[in-house]
């Protein structure tokens, strides 16, 4: 699988020739632990997508095959007891993360999104359908219910309580907005980062079953 494959968004059609190009042009295996795609070494991999669309997964598969250190935002975004952060703390957590040589980096807090895109050398946008996505947040509810998810600080179990319906309508609501978001962040990267637009579970699954194993 190459970014000019199917897997790339159309909002990228534009840019293939230019990412083919990049992908083409092979460089050395740096230092470290790597993510290798198309013949490019990557050390520094961004990933987004709407709740529900699998981040987490997704950024611990891939940190499992290459040894890249995964780091999920929302141990960024709460502490302990589901108490949430100040936005300039959350800020620079997120800033210190960027700045490393080697990461694995999903989730969202988009005052950041300029930072680690420019430090990025891969974009993995998940794009599922909401149906897909909204059943998965209601699945993992219930399954970790009072147990923490792995992608959750410690202190912070899941629950069903005054905040779930307000999250659930909030992923309805931004059913179109957040994917806007999400499509203009791509659309304005700079030209040799590497994009991955999956698009369906078959198309997540095919491109981790192609990611190298250690």
């Amino acid at each position: 699988m190459t970014p000019s494959s199917g897997s790339m968004s159309n909002t990228r059609k534009a840019r293939s020739s230019k990412i083919a190009a990049f992908v083409l042009t092979a460089r050395p295996r740096p230092m470290g632990a790597a993510f290798c795609f198309g013949g490019v070494w990557m050390q520094r991999i961004m990933i987004v997508g709407q709740p529900g669309s699998g981040k987490s997964t997704v950024a611990r598969l891939i940190g499992e095959r290459t040894g890249l250190p995964v780091f999920h935002m929302d141990h960024i975004h709460w502490q302990a007891g589901w108490v949430e952060r100040p936005l300039p703390e959350k800020i620079k957590l997120a800033h210190e993360i960027e700045a490393r040589d080697r990461w694995i980096f999903e989730g969202g807090l988009s005052s950041t999104y300029e930072n680690r895109i420019a430090r990025a050398e891969m974009l993995i946008w998940l794009d599922l359908p909401l149906s897909v996505r909204f059943w998965r947040v209601v699945k993992r509810s219930f399954a970790h219910l009072g147990r923490n998810r792995p992608d959750l600080p410690a202190g912070c179990p899941e629950r069903l309580g005054r905040d779930t319906l307000p999250f659930w309508r909030y992923i309805w609501r931004t059913r179109h907005s957040g994917r806007r978001r999400i499509a203009s962040l791509v659309a304005t990267a700079h030209p040799q980062l590497t994009v991955v637009h999956l698009r369906s579970r078959e198309e997540i699954a095919a491109f981790l079953k192609a990611s190298p194993h250690r």
